[in-house]
């Protein structure tokens, strides 16, 4: 099972940092959807991925197009406040079962997905539920849910899911 996390357009380094971190420790690939709102060397992007970069598959894209046209075969969800479905409700492991990647798209901070790719694609438009008068979630915590569910209906599929004690027991 691949997963993707497309950030189209990200405006703030921190974020893109922490999911960087994400996908490092979860083996997911990121892609970063051109323009940023940063450059990628800033040292705030560096700090948040910490020493995860080195292990970061990381690609960059001149525009959104760009990554549909080269993965043509992906199975894509545009995360938004403004989806049709809950992200658990989605069944991803069928998806992967039949072959197709899942990338999981997310919009910049300020303004999310273009409203004319979400009317496209709005039944595979992704939410996560939160109370109706809060705006949204952080995109980095936002990622990391979502992304998280992905892996848990392929039962953790080559994660460590056991930890150790280290020194003497309690």
């Amino acid at each position: 099972m691949k997963l993707h996390i497309v950030l189209v357009e990200p405006e703030i380094p921190s974020n893109t940092g922490n999911i960087s971190r994400t996908c490092s420790v979860i083996g997911a690939a990121l892609h970063l959807v051109h323009p940023l709102g940063f450059d990628i060397s800033e040292k705030r992007v560096r700090r948040a991925g910490l020493d995860y970069w080195s292990e970061l598959e990381l690609y960059e894209h001149g525009s959104f197009g760009e990554v549909l046209e080269k993965y043509p075969n992906g199975s894509f969800y545009y995360c938004t406040t403004k989806g049709k479905l809950t992200y658990s409700d989605v069944d991803y492991k069928a998806e992967t079962d039949s072959g197709r990647e899942i990338f999981l798209v997310f919009g910049k901070e300020t303004k999310g997905l273009p409203e004319p790719l979400l009317k496209k694609h709005y039944d595979r438009c992704i939410r996560i539920p939160m109370l109706g008068d809060m705006r949204s979630l952080n995109l980095s915590n936002a990622a990391a849910i979502i992304a998280y569910e992905v892996l848990r209906q392929h039962d953790f599929a080559n994660l460590r899911t056991e930890g150790e004690l280290s020194g003497r027991p309690f």
